[in-house]
């Protein structure tokens, strides 16, 4: 089977901020912003229906979904790693349809609370065991999740990573040979990509807009298929029991005499 890793800015670029603030990118804020955001929201008298009802509004490009969808039909394992927050990730996969197609999501956990407040808490308590990675935010480091994700799905022999963020440069320093990464170009893990390329052990497929992504997407699954088709026929063709039929001989039978030809 094929793992396939989808950042969130691939599902959607959040507009709340749109809705209420003036913010260009509302996942460069760090986690601590976002849960305070939640909070002054809900002081000013926002709903989390309101803020539900903003996420459905965010824009998805058809070609994306369409993509998600058919990733998933050929056997693709679809898990999302994200630095935003389950509330958001789950509102918009289940208002578009999508959110059976994922087996796992990996983000900020949320709740509501008593009084109906929207809270997000990190993905890993940094004050208690920080993770220790300097190329990720303190809150969760997307390498370490590869790695768990390799040592724990069995049967999942290759990756495809989909990023454009910075947090995306570490876990696309944990593919190997075999796997495809797919920056986003003009991104910052695509800038990063193209300042370190000899660090990437993965083959690497740029892509810039939701047409491109889905094109260059289906194709390397398509390839990965071959080629798992192709290794498979290859070792059944090489173990393949080669049965040889024997002639017993004795060493103690005696054969009759050659005749005498004349001349």
């Amino acid at each position: 089977m094929l793992g396939l890793i989808l950042f969130w800015r691939l599902i959607v670029h959040v507009l709340l901020l749109n809705c209420f603030y003036s913010c260009e990118d509302f996942h460069v804020l760090c986690l601590y912003v976002q849960d305070r955001m939640m909070m002054e929201l809900h002081k000013q008298g926002t709903t989390t229906e309101e803020i539900a009802e903003c996420l459905k509004r965010a824009p998805l490009h058809p070609r994306i979904i369409a993509a998600i969808k058919s990733a998933h039909a050929l056997g693709c394992d679809l898990k999302v790693v994200s630095d935003a927050n389950m509330f958001f990730i789950e509102t918009i996969l289940k208002h578009h349809g999508l959110i059976g197609y994922f087996s796992e999501i990996n983000t900020n956990p949320s709740f509501i609370d008593e009084v109906g407040k929207l809270r997000i808490s990190p993905y890993q308590d940094f004050t208690l065991s920080p993770h220790g990675c300097d190329l990720c935010p303190p809150n969760m480091c997307k390498g370490l999740v590869i790695e768990r994700m390799k040592a724990s799905t069995e049967g999942i022999n290759r990756f495809i990573y989909l990023g454009d963020g910075k947090g995306d440069f570490c876990p696309s320093l944990k593919l190997r040979e075999g796997d495809y990464m797919m920056p986003r170009k003009n991104y910052p893990v695509w800038e990063l990509i193209c300042n370190n390329p000899m660090s990437i052990k993965a083959e690497i497929h740029e892509w810039s807009d939701g047409e491109e992504l889905e094109r260059i997407l289906l194709h390397l699954i398509n390839t990965i298929i071959y080629e798992d088709e192709e290794m498979s026929n290859f070792d059944a063709f090489i173990s393949t029991d080669c049965k040889f039929e024997s002639v017993p001989f004795s060493p103690y039978k005696r054969f009759p005499r050659a005749l005498p030809v004349p001349h």
